[in-house]
């Protein structure tokens, strides 16, 4: 279990990375980005297995191609782009309220599966939990400067942001379950195989919106605007490299040697890393909400990790 746990630590620094990759390309809209990463993500993957990837596609089954392609747009296209709307249309401040209950909602989802502790015996490190959550927010909310936005679009930002959130707790448990009940592929292959999927998905849309937008991609022009798609590229295949290919082979690894109940919590590693890359990026310092942001969640995963522990030793003694 510690294997694991210390695999969702280093899954979390990985996806961190992706909340400060848009500092780089403002120019670009989130569907680009999005579409970017996860063409890279696949050409990666692809390229990374290679040698093994024909005999790895003749070991799929029907069963396996339907779970990546509904694990690829749930857990990575169109959770980005709901997120992405989300943001836009409702701000950061809501959007990020909404998805900050995300370590909760797969708690919630998880609390029945084989090995899940009691969720009785979680309720206060989910407390802490929570709290830091609202704490995050609260100062998010306090330092919001997008005011008069009408209504109905935020609401529209609500319902993405929420959709974003379905999505990927969705996902974080389908997936988990899916790995457990078929170890016919290491989390290595399933990592790469999935990051293949996203990456077709990616390339088709991209494909259609290209099509569609006619969207300036070459030229003086696209440079002058300040999108420069050289480094749109070289942006996305480092994120591509360290977020997906690195990062969801830790999380893969991590979702087979920790119950979902503990998982959900793991997956606030990723917000801690994000504050921090935030931090060193902005030149500042935390703020005191902020700051007790951190050691409320910092505090609330290690104390479920504490008990998961203790359950664990508890049934390696005969109960």
């Amino acid at each position: 279990m510690w294997h694991g746990v210390l695999c969702g630590l280093l899954a979390g620094a990985m996806w961190g990375m992706v909340f400060i990759v848009p500092a780089f390309l403002t120019a670009f809209t989130p569907l680009e980005m999005a579409c970017g990463r996860y063409i890279c993500y696949g050409l990666i993957a692809a390229g990374l297995m290679l040698p093994r990837l024909p005999a790895l596609l003749r070991r799929l089954d029907r069963d396996d191609v339907i779970a990546m392609i509904k694990h690829a747009l749930s857990g990575n296209i169109v959770y980005y782009m709901l997120l992405a709307l989300g943001v836009q249309l409702a701000g950061v401040s809501a959007t990020s309220l909404i998805i900050g209950v995300l370590p909760i909602t797969v708690t919630l989802m998880g609390h029945k599966d084989h090995g899940a502790v009691p969720l009785r015996q979680l309720t206060l490190p989910l407390l802490l939990v929570a709290a830091g959550i609202a704490c995050i927010n609260i100062d998010v909310f306090t330092h919001d400067t997008g005011h008069g936005m009408p209504l109905a679009q935020k609401l529209l930002g609500v319902a993405c942001a929420t959709g974003a959130l379905l999505c990927w707790t969705w996902y974080s448990v389908d997936n988990a379950r899916y790995l457990k009940r078929n170890p016919h592929f290491s989390s290595g292959e399933w990592s790469a195989l999935y990051g293949v999927s996203s990456g077709l998905i990616a390339l088709v849309i991209a494909l259609a919106a290209l099509a569609v937008f006619h969207a300036d991609v070459t030229g003086a022009g696209a440079v002058a605007s300040g999108r420069d798609w050289t480094v749109f590229w070289i942006v996305n295949a480092v994120l591509a490299l360290g977020a997906s290919v690195i990062g969801n082979h830790l999380w893969n690894v991590a979702s087979r040697k920790v119950p979902l109940t503990l998982s959900g919590q793991l997956i606030l590693f990723e917000t801690l890393f994000a504050l921090l890359y935030g931090f060193i990026y902005r030149h500042q310092l935390p703020r005191g909400l902020e700051i007790a942001a951190m050691v409320l969640l910092a505090a609330g995963v290690m104390w479920s990790v504490r008990i998961h522990a203790l359950d664990d030793a508890h049934e390696a003694h005969g109960g």
